[in-house]
Order: C-alpha cells, then sequence, then structure tokens
C-alpha cells in the first residue's frame, strides 16, 4: 500500500529542491524545482494554449537527454524569462550542458519552463520595460532551501481556478516496496476543482489521503450533469488559463520512460479538474527522475504503477493547492 510521504510534497523525492518567489505588488510569482544533479525529463502538453519554453529539447529522440531546472511561473509570455534569470544564476555557478570541456566556453544549463497566465489578476502590472520575471526567477532559485508553502505562493500566487482562488499544491506517494513519487502543481483552470452545488467538495475526493483538503463526502444521491461544469470560469479567454505542473520520481528513468511517465499523469488533471484540457487552458506536466533510488532497470509494470501513483498524486495536489488558497494557509 503506497501512503503520503513524511512531507507529503514533491520534496519527499530524493535529490530535489523547490525554490519559490512571489511580488504581492504584482500579485504573481515563480517555482523552480532544481535536482541536485542533471535530470532525465520529459513533458507532455496536452492544453489549446500553452506557454513553454525548450520543451522540444525534452524529445526523446534529441541530444539533450537531461535538464538542470524546471521553472514554472506566472505573467503569461512575460513568465518566460523566469527561466532566463534561473540559467544566468546556474550557468555562472558551472552548471549546464556541454558536448565537452572548452577553456572560457560557458556550459549551456538546459531550463524549461511553462508559464501560466496572471496577467488580469488585478495586480500592478505596470512595469514598462522591465518586467520583474527574470529577476523573480533568480530569486526563487535563491530561496531553493526555504520549506514549499502551498496556497498563494511561488508561481500559484495570482491564479485563479475556475471562480476560486487558484494556488501551488503538492502530494507525495511512498510504495510499500521503496518507490517515491511526487507532483507539484500550479493550478489556474478554466475548469472547476469542486463539484456542482458542492462547492467544498473537492472532484479529486476519491483519491484523498487523512483529510488533507478538507475531507467532505458527496451525498449518496448526488449525481453529475454532464452539461453542468459547477465554479469554471465564465468568460475564459485564450491562452488566459493554465494548469502547470511537475511530477518527480526517485526511480531512474530513460527519456522514453520519463515521457510515458508524464502523459499518464496528465490524467491527474482530468481527475480533478472539470472540464480540463480545453482550448483555453495550456496544461503543460513535466515529468524528472532524480535516478537516486539505487535499483535495477524498471520494468514496464513497475513503469504503469508509477504512473498510476503520479496520476493520483497530482489530482491530490490540485484539490490542495486550491484548498490552501482559499483557506490562507501555506501546507
Amino acid at each position: 500500500m503506497a501512503k503520503p510521504g513524511p512531507l507529503n510534497s514533491i520534496l519527499d523525492v530524493a535529490g530535489l529542491s523547490v525554490g519559490q518567489a512571489e511580488d504581492d505588488r504584482i500579485h504573481t510569482g515563480v517555482t523552480v524545482i532544481l535536482p541536485d544533479a542533471r535530470a532525465v525529463a520529459a513533458v507532455d502538453v496536452r492544453g489549446g494554449g500553452p506557454g513553454t519554453r525548450e520543451t522540444d529539447a525534452l524529445a526523446a529522440h534529441t541530444l539533450v537527454d537531461a535538464v538542470d531546472a524546471i521553472v514554472l511561473s506566472g505573467g503569461s509570455s512575460y513568465g518566460l524569462a523566469a527561466a532566463d534569470g534561473v540559467a544566468a544564476s546556474l550557468g555562472a555557478s558551472g552548471r549546464g550542458f556541454a558536448l565537452m570541456d572548452l577553456p572560457g566556453v560557458p556550459k549551456s544549463p538546459v531550463v524549461p519552463a511553462a508559464i501560466l497566465y496572471d496577467l488580469a489578476n488585478g495586480g500592478d502590472k505596470n512595469w514598462g520595460e522591465t518586467p520583474p520575471y527574470a529577476a523573480l526567477g533568480k530569486a526563487a532559485l535563491a530561496a531553493i532551501s526555504a520549506p514549499l508553502r502551498l496556497g498563494s505562493s511561488g508561481a500559484g500566487n495570482g491564479a485563479r481556478a475556475g471562480t476560486h482562488v487558484g494556488g501551488t499544491g503538492s502530494a507525495s506517494f511512498v510504495t510499500e516496496d521503496g518507490f517515491t513519487i511526487g507532483a507539484l502543481v500550479c493550478v489556474n483552470a478554466f475548469g472547476s476543482v469542486t463539484m456542482p452545488g458542492e462547492d467544498q467538495i473537492y472532484w479529486a475526493w476519491p483519491w484523498e489521503v487523512d483529510s488533507e483538503f478538507g475531507g467532505q463526502r458527496p451525498d449518496e444521491n448526488w449525481q453529475a450533469d454532464a452539461d453542468d461544469w459547477g465554479a469554471a470560469k465564465i468568460n475564459p479567454g485564450i491562452r488566459e488559463n493554465t494548469t502547470i505542473a511537475c511530477v518527480a520520481t526517485d526511480v531512474a528513468l530513460t527519456p522514453s520512460q520519463a515521457q510515458r511517465l508524464a502523459i499518464m499523469a496528465q490524467d491527474g488533471l482530468a481527475r480533478a479538474i472539470r472540464p480540463v484540457h480545453t482550448p483555453f487552458d495550456g496544461d503543460v506536466v513535466f515529468a524528472l527522475s532524480t535516478a537516486c533510488n539505487a535499483r535495477e532497470e524498471i520494468d514496464d509494470i513497475t513503469l504503469a504503477r508509477l504512473g498510476s501513483l503520479a496520476a493520483d498524486c497530482l489530482a491530490r495536489a490540485v484539490a490542495r493547492g486550491v484548498f490552501h488558497a482559499r483557506q490562507g494557509t501555506q501546507g
């Protein structure tokens, strides 16, 4: 039986850290996921309006087979600059990809990123020609040793989840045979995370562990109306809604296995948000392998288990993020 890790967050996965930074005046933020060493990664993009950086480099057939960090950011297209700040800092410290070491030639940090839209949330966006995101990326990287905060923190600082406040969520599982899987998500969805007519009950309730997002359950007579989206946004705009996430494991994965993990993890969004993967969303899920679990290469059955657990973790993380944002708590 799988159980949440000690922190019930992505930080239960050995070999990685998370840094967060916010600007409350602008009502935005950045989250950086930093492996201790370059790590195999993959990505799955399902939304109709994604905003990403360096996701093409993660394909299994490309030259680069590992990343230095993953960045999640608010700010829509402006937020992609957060990865510039992270890459600059990592490069200055000597981290990055190089075919060979050459004197005077810097390494190239590989920092994939995804953004969510928080430009219309009431914050002061009058930044002229100096958007704050490169600086926020550096600040999040500098905060890499701080505890992970849920709710209105990091890239989820200015997010909306349907008509509810959105936020940052995380969850983990540790299996009886010693595998760890964790998820971190920033929820800014068009769809609703709560059930129609049941505003305190989350779609992810079947996967909840120990009342981690309120412990509420639907009445046994509750039935779904296929056309009732509950607390979804009323007037969504293209590229204005996105749920961006990263799932991670301590299991050593190949690039193609990491790709399958990312694909399966996307099902967690479908378990927690309705509707999801719409033309209005930019849903993106990264998968990361720290390879800290000293085991032989895993088989397909184990990969299927990890993918299923990743989806469950992500569903729980979505509900936890919105729950803590609504409660005004940080987990």
